[in-house]
């Protein structure tokens, strides 16, 4: 029965991060979640009782793939040119596959972020550890002086905007062709790499 319910959850939850992925988290309907299931919405209702509830788990899910990898370069004696690269293919990973993140961050930001916050705690980000590490890779490293705070800030950013911003840039930079905007976002991870660490070079 345990196996079941969990066989249960699993399909909900890869069906609802698909219905995310094409409607966003406003155009997503619980019906239409339970039928890329193929349950219905009364068992739906049953493992979560609404679409913020299974919307937070897709996030969860996405956030806890992302955190392993990052951990493991963050804390590994390499140079910090390899950690930020290693960071923004891993960051970009997790956008692409996962579209939805970045809005519902947004999202979060303005409605709840003590929530937000409490995620990536859980999840085992510790924001302060991160900036101690990456201060400390650029006072180990023949780098430009910079703040860490806004190293990051940067690299972030560079990454988040492209994939937040598409239903508006692809339409004004790319005449609202899908498959060139979705070229243009593979290219993004080698641009914003070289752009930070030439960056950080100069």
């Amino acid at each position: 029965m345990a196996d079941q319910s969990t066989n249960t959850q699993t399909k909900i939850l890869e069906a609802a991060s698909r219905v995310f992925q094409r409607k966003g988290m406003e155009g997503a309907r619980m019906q239409e979640i339970a039928d890329e299931a193929g349950i219905n919405k009364a068992l739906l209702h049953y493992y979560y009782r609404s679409k913020d509830k299974l919307f937070l788990e897709v996030f969860r899910l996405a956030i806890h793939d992302f955190i392993p990898g990052i951990r493991d370069i963050l804390f590994r004696d390499v140079p910090l040119t390899q950690k930020l690269d290693h960071f923004i293919r891993e960051y970009m990973r997790v956008l692409l596959e996962n579209p939805f993140v970045p809005m519902f961050i947004i999202h979060e930001l303005q409605r709840d972020p003590d929530r937000l916050f409490q995620v990536f705690v859980e999840a085992g980000i510790d924001p302060s550890e991160i900036l101690q590490q990456v201060e400390r890779s650029l006072k180990d490293n023949d780098h430009r002086s910079m703040d860490p705070k806004h190293l990051m800030i940067n690299v972030l950013s560079l990454c988040i905007f492209p994939v937040a911003g598409r239903p508006l840039l692809q339409r004004i930079m790319f005449d609202n062709d899908g498959r060139a905007y979705e070229a243009f976002l593979e290219e993004r991870y080698q641009v914003v790499s070289n752009f930070v660490i030439n960056a950080l070079q100069s």
